[in-house]
């Protein structure tokens, strides 16, 4: 037999590796690489090492250049800085590595695909068809043109993949669920509530909070010594820094193989533009018109705060040796030569929690006065909420007709939030995230109804109200108790998959090169 690859680069690639446990590296439970050695690199010829088997680089480079390929033919315009934003390499290599984990388990059960299945595989991709018929000139010609794979290459890879798919699908075969199981997930399902809430958070009442005396704070730092050290001990990055600068730069970079009248010429333009900024120019403006540092040129060359050991020492010296307002004469380190400013100096810090324990347990205090007032003020609410009001009428939206809540700004005062309809197999509140108590009393009521406490929820305290119910009945069930079936075994074979990959990758060893993969995705 020969072999084969598509050519939009994962017509074939996703019809396998899609269906080799694509969904496991995405859904819920993805654990990523959660191998038995982590941190151990691969021999430098291969992206990953799978219990002594290569993965090439080559091969992790064309997969991953399929599936940028692949997003953006599904009309994402997804760029290379974006797929490293959302870890994409790590998830195509993970894929590979999985479909490797597989490939092995079933040679250790036995399980091998057949020619006749690599057959129906080739002979049904439009790729490799002319005149709705596979085609071996076409076959070869797509493999040479846009894989660089010869037919044997490609038909090992694509059994690898159809073998790995046969081990996947043996394991999901001993998916099964019972009728219990069923009704219980539409019991859950068909279980549904809506509500609307309002939050009572202590930011929101930490200006109405007085400063303590000197004997409230006495006192205070009397009852909370525990509180107050674990609160140093937390924040000891704050009150323990290291000398810092604020400072910006302007950066021309040298190549690494330039010659030294190349670097000469580059050193010109530097005291070209250190003369220029001595004239009176703008640093950020030369910055923007002039610097390579992809950084840091849109905003003027703007670097924020610098600790010394984040630079090059030649560098840091220069810099930090300057008062504020000054700028360096042009200095060279391996990325090319710099001219920095220093706008603001902070001289390093160490700061004993005698020294700042006052003001910790002031900031304590006020903390959990605020939390008191918002406790108190959420009892007020829901007192008024059972005597017959509406959360809405209480506390409507401060503006444009939403919540702050939902525009995603910081809340200043209590506001009501409705939610679209949820079901009992929820794990968060919709808008809220996990509040386990308030759940159990949402779907506990039995219609509409204000609910009987604050819940305490993160730092705050929400009072509620259900305004829809719904409960499940037997005449839904039936009408939907296949399909529901149906539901219910996917999720057992998710299951099922999902813990015997996690299981094999416990007991492997993989080893992956960071390297290799950053230079193919361009990190």
């Amino acid at each position: 037999m020969d072999s084969l690859e598509p050519r939009k680069v994962l017509s074939l690639l996703f019809i396998i590796a899609i269906a080799v446990v694509f969904t496991l590296q995405f859904g819920p439970g993805s654990n990523g690489f959660a191998t038995g050695q982590p941190g151990v690199e691969a021999a430098p010829s291969a992206a990953a090492v799978v219990n002594g088997r290569e993965i090439p680089v080559q091969e992790f480079r064309r997969e991953y250049a399929g599936q940028i390929q692949y997003l953006r033919q599904q009309g994402s315009p997804v760029t290379e800085a974006v797929a490293r934003q959302f870890g994409l390499p790590q998830q195509v290599l993970e894929r590979m590595v999985n479909t490797e984990l597989l490939a092995q388990a079933a040679e250790r059960h036995g399980l091998r695909a057949s020619d006749e299945e690599l057959l129906k595989i080739l002979h049904r991709s439009p790729e490799f068809q002319k005149d709705g018929q596979f085609d071996y000139a076409t076959y070869q010609a797509t493999l040479r043109d846009y894989f660089r794979q010869t037919p044997a290459d490609y038909e090992e890879d694509l059994r690898k993949r159809l073998t790995a798919q046969k081990m996947l699908e043996m394991v999901q075969n001993g998916a099964a669920v019972s009728d219990d199981e069923v009704r219980t997930r539409f019991e859950k399902e068909g279980n549904q509530a809506r509500i609307v809430f309002a939050r009572f958070l202590p930011t929101m009442y930490a200006d109405k909070v007085p400063a303590p005396t000197a004997a409230d704070l006495t006192t205070f730092k009397q009852s909370h010594e525990k509180e107050i050290k674990e609160y140093y001990e937390a924040n000891r990055f704050v009150y323990q820094q290291p000398e810092r600068i604020r400072a910006r730069q302007i950066l021309l970079k040298v190549p690494a193989n330039a010659t030294p009248e190349q670097k000469a010429q580059v050193l010109a333009r530097a005291q070209g533009l250190a003369k220029e900024l001595e004239g009176g120019k703008d640093f950020g403006e030369v910055a923007r018109a002039s610097s390579e540092d992809a950084g840091s040129k849109a905003n003027g060359g703007d670097l924020g705060w610098v600790e010394r050991g984040n630079w090059e020492p030649e560098l840091a010296n220069a810099a930090f040796a300057l008062e504020a307002g000054k700028v360096t004469q042009p200095i060279e380190t391996k990325y090319g030569i710099h001219l920095v400013k220093v706008e603001d100096k902070k001289p390093a810090q160490d700061k004993k929690l005698e020294e700042v324990q006052d003001e910790i347990a002031t900031s304590l205090y006020k903390r959990e006065k605020a939390k008191d007032l918002a406790q108190a003020e959420a009892q007020k609410a829901l007192a008024e909420l059972k005597a017959g009001k509406a959360l809405t009428a209480l506390f409507p939206p401060e503006k444009e007709g939403q919540p702050a809540l939902l525009r995603f700004e910081t809340e200043t005062r209590p506001e009501a939030v409705q939610t679209d309809i949820f079901n009992a197999a929820s794990t968060n509140v919709p808008h809220l995230g996990p509040a386990p108590d308030l759940l159990t009393a949402i779907f506990a009521a039995k219609g509409p109804a204000p609910l009987d406490q604050a819940y305490p929820v993160g730092e705050g305290f929400v009072v509620a109200q259900v305004t829809e119910r719904q409960l499940p009945d037997d005449a839904n069930f039936a009408a939907k108790k296949d399909e529901l079936r149906k539901q219910a075994v996917q999720a057992k074979e998710y299951e099922v998959a999902d813990s015997f990959l996690k299981q094999l990758k416990k007991s492997s060893k993989v080893e992956t090169n960071a390297a290799a993969i950053d230079q193919v995705a361009g990190g």
